[in-house]
């Protein structure tokens, strides 16, 4: 750490414990430029990347890595129907993986071993009609066919790629396979469900590169149908455990987590208000974890207080100066003492009630931004704890625990005492020198922690700007995320609680290899570049590798592509590798195989494409030029440029106008990007730019099914029998008698008309209703959104308005057409609803299109 100061020995401080207080709740990989806010690798020339002996040409680009920060999730995509009211979110549209009449490649390759036999000899490990078909949830293209021309293929404006998600979980998972797998001699692709296999000698042709591989004998089987007993032979999808290995391969054993431990870093510098909050919070976390998960309290302000639980009796704390990082006196002292500081939940529940109880409120009358906080300080200690005593003689070799370590800030204001911190006044003299050491302190820090597989998540709450860019590098380097908070109460404990509990692996690596004809252009994610010799092993490994900073079920990677030739094959192969250690300690391989059909037609193409994932791969890659309200501003015009020229590359002109025609085989995409040019992405609904700063990594980082709510909101209208209708998110939806909740991703809102309001019985049941449906929509997200609800007519009323597109200022047909739900309203509810609005310059959707000398396409 930074400087080896002679701190003094730690002190004990006792303190009384009081009552319980009761209260209310991208690595990036970019291509061509490194963007400024890349962390650049010191080389692109990796063998494994660019190296013409592995088949890829001296002048192809590298790609490059693009990183935000941390997690969230669930909510179904937008489909028009009426939904019952306690329903499961839909899952979205995934890549279905085509059946194989035949497994023959279109051109015969050359083989060195002479086997010309293979074309005529080769078995199917399944015939067509046995294929299995399935979806994969790990893998979201953009399209489900690949257009053979280059030209048309890499038309930027609708590009082509897939989204990632490393680490999710589903019910129905992946089979398990307790040994080592083939993989290819020469790329290092592993053995799948398309191979071809030689049944009388073993050898499998990959998929990949074409090479011929042997299987040690055990692909030999007297039919093909033998075949269908090896899983990655029958499915697209497996995991591997590793065998052989210096640990078990599997423990199903729940408290096996518990090696991870979880600090608690809170600010002590806050009002009371705020801490009545922020106590009840922290009661409702301890008793929500589980009994077995060891836990360390560290409070910080000018100094740092270190809570030992050793004492049953009072809240004890060892008192240590926050002004300087800690040196080796200080930290032997702390650990090598008598004190308790990590403990498991079950023996120490008493004494953290004890010690959140005793918490006091600020008492200087010094302003909230200028109160001294030593954060840095704090969490370097708390790494310090987590590694342990052992540290000092261990070399630097972190220990290895199942899972990553968690540390959980709770910061009510800025970084302004000690290591990492900058002045109270952004006018001092010296600010910009102090902010970019800070910067690189946090930085270091947050790299430090995800060396020793600890992640650091930062929750914010209260009105004082906590100064997001200092923050921001040391919750991102962790593979943690950092959240902003209205308030230390409802919200703020629910993402509390799911910061601690979601499932995270450890030592991931993302490895993906495709068709010799596809380019990975870029890459979007919470990971960077990792440069990794496999040449050793495989002769001509031409992977993209990339080293995860955390594995967690809310995110995703972006992967943007583009072909480097015309295409003579009938298919590409895609096939991702992730290798991570999960909470067991299990060393895991997951491995997804896709293969999607090439195609000479444009309009078979575009009926192939994914509106909805072809949109959020669009969001990523224009918020992550997206870096400050300037950029942004710029991105809201290349939304305009981005849909004129899909029109005018796949669309056709109007008959006897001047206009051209969306592709009508791409309905709801630019609605879609209507939503993202003007919601709080991009648009000037989100009034800070920290907030805009957050959501913008909070986004780049997300798993599809938020990256799409955050785009493009959900709204559902409240109706009698306790159902509820989905509508397209516009305000033709703020109907008086009607209750309608609208799913932002981090925001829900619930709208109360007026005329409902009035009714207090009725009323209080569809807010009820409302209540239950949003949190049962967001049970899984990550962070957990803030719930607001508010009556027709009230100021909060704003933020949902401004985030409904202003349909009202279409004409009735386009209106009936757009939102069919009029129709059964009666004329005088039609007047009643049309004399509502209040007049403003914000377009419609189909005015905008218009402008842009379009033609919306026909609604769905």
């Amino acid at each position: 750490m930074a400087n080896n100061n002679n701190n003094p020995s730690p002190d004990k401080n006792p303190m009384p414990p009081r009552l319980h207080s009761m209260s209310p709740a991208a690595p990036r990989f970019s291509l061509p430029k490194l963007q400024q806010d890349q962390i650049p690798s010191p080389s692109l020339r990796t063998p494994n990347l660019v190296s013409p002996l592995n088949g890829v040409p001296m002048g192809s680009p590298a790609p490059q890595m693009s990183t935000p920060p941390g997690p969230p999730v669930f909510s179904s995509p937008v489909r028009p129907a009426a939904v019952p009211f306690r329903t499961s979110p839909a899952t979205p549209q995934q890549v279905p993986f085509s059946p194989a009449p035949s497994l023959q490649v279109s051109s015969s390759p050359h083989y060195s071993n002479g086997s010309t036999e293979l074309q005529r000899q080769v078995s199917e490990v399944i015939d067509g009609d046995s294929m299995y078909v399935g979806e994969s949830p790990y893998v979201l293209f953009s399209a489900h066919k690949v257009l053979k021309q280059k030209k048309q293929a890499n038309v930027a404006s609708l590009g082509f790629g897939a989204l990632v998600s490393p680490g999710r979980e589903i019910s129905l998972g992946p089979q398990v396979i307790q040994r080592d797998p083939h993989r290819c001699h020469n790329c290092g692709a592993y053995a799948n469900i398309y191979c071809h296999i030689l049944i009388g000698s073993g050898q499998w042709q990959c998929v990949i590169c074409r090479n011929l591989n042997g299987s040690e004998g055990e692909y030999v089987a007297p039919t093909k149908e033998e075949l269908c007993n090896f899983p990655e032979l029958s499915s697209p999808l497996v995991d591997y455990i590793q065998t052989g290995n210096k640990r078990p391969s599997f423990v199903p054993a729940s408290d096996s987590r518990a090696s991870a431990p979880i600090i608690l870093v809170i600010d002590e510098c806050l009002d009371e208000p705020h801490l009545q909050h922020l106590q009840s919070s922290l009661h409702a976390f301890v008793e929500s974890i589980p009994p077995t998960t060891r836990i360390g309290i560290i409070l910080y302000g000018r100094t740092v207080s270190v809570y030992d639980f050793s004492e049953e009796s009072v809240a004890s704390a060892d008192v240590l100066p926050g002004d300087k990082s800690p040196n080796k006196e200080s930290l032997k002292s702390l650990l090598l003492g008598t004190g308790l500081y990590l403990s498991p939940m079950h023996a120490s529940l008493k004494v953290a009630h004890d010690i959140f109880s005793s918490l006091r409120p600020y008492k200087l009358n010094v302003p909230e931004a200028s109160r001294d906080r030593c954060l840095g300080a704090a969490v370097e200690f708390a790494l310090a704890i987590i590694q342990g005593p052992s540290a000092e003689f261990s070399r630097g070799v972190v220990k290895r625990v199942g899972g990553n370590s968690r540390v959980i800030v709770c910061a009510g204001g800025p970084t302004t005492y000690g290591p990492g911190s900058v002045p109270y006044s952004q006018s001092h003299q010296n600010y910009p020198h102090m902010e970019k050491t800070a910067l690189k302190f946090m930085e270091h820090l947050g790299r430090e922690a995800h060396r020793q597989n600890t992640v650091v998540d930062i929750l914010c709450a209260g009105t004082c700007p906590v100064r997001v860019p200092i923050l921001q590098p040391l919750s991102k380097s962790s593979g943690g995320v950092l959240v902003l908070h209205d308030d230390f109460g409802e919200a703020f404990g629910v993402n509390l609680q799911r910061a601690s509990t979601r499932a995270a692996g450890s030592h991931g690596l993302l490895d993906i290899r495709c068709s010799d004809d596809v380019l990975i252009a870029q890459v979007v994610g919470p990971g960077e570049e990792a440069h990794i010799d496999t040449h050793e092993t495989f002769k001509n490994d031409s992977a993209l590798s990339i080293q995860l900073l955390s594995v967690e079920e809310t995110q995703s990677f972006a992967l943007f592509m583009e072909t480097k030739r015309e295409i003579k094959t009938d298919f590409v192969f895609f096939q991702f590798a992730i290798q991570y250690s999960n909470v067991y300690q299990a060393d895991i391989s997951r491995v997804i195989t896709v293969r999607l059909p090439t195609i000479d037609s444009v309009s078979e193409y575009l009926a192939s494409v994914q509106d909805e994932v072809a949109a959020v791969l669009i969001a990523k890659k224009t918020l992550l030029r997206a870096k400050n309200q300037t950029n942004a501003i710029d991105m809201r015009a290349t939304m305009d440029e981005r849909v004129k020229d899909i029109a005018l590359k796949f669309g056709s002109q109007v008959p006897k106008s001047k206009l051209y025609r969306f592709p009508k085989e791409l309905p709801l995409l630019p609605e879609i990007l209507f939503h993202l040019k003007r919601g709080p992405l991009l648009g000037s609904i989100v009034g800070h730019e920290d907030e805009r700063s957050v959501l913008r990594n909070l986004f780049l980082n997300a798993s599809f099914d938020l990256s799409l709510r955050m785009v493009a909101p959900r709204c559902l209208m409240h109706r009698e029998g306790g159902t509820f209708e989905e509508l397209p998110a516009y305000d033709l939806a703020m109907q008086s008698d009607t209750a309608v909740v609208l799913d932002h991703g981090t925001d829900v809102f619930i709208w109360l008309g007026a005329e409902l309001a009035a009714d207090e019985v009725k009323s209080a049941a569809a807010l009820a209703a409302c209540r239950t449906l949003a949190e049962e929509l967001t049970e899984l997200r990550f962070p957990a959104p803030r719930i607001l609800a508010f009556k027709e007519g009230s100021s909060q009323a704003r933020y949902f308005v401004s985030r409904l597109i202003a349909a009202h200022k279409d004409p009735p047909y386009e209106q009936e057409a757009r939102f069919p739900q009029l129709r059964t309203l009666t004329t005088e509810q039609r007047t009643k609803l049309k004399s509502s609005f209040i007049h403003f310059d914000d377009p419609s959707f189909c005015e905008w299109m218009r402008s842009l000398k379009v033609a919306p396409p026909e609604p769905t």
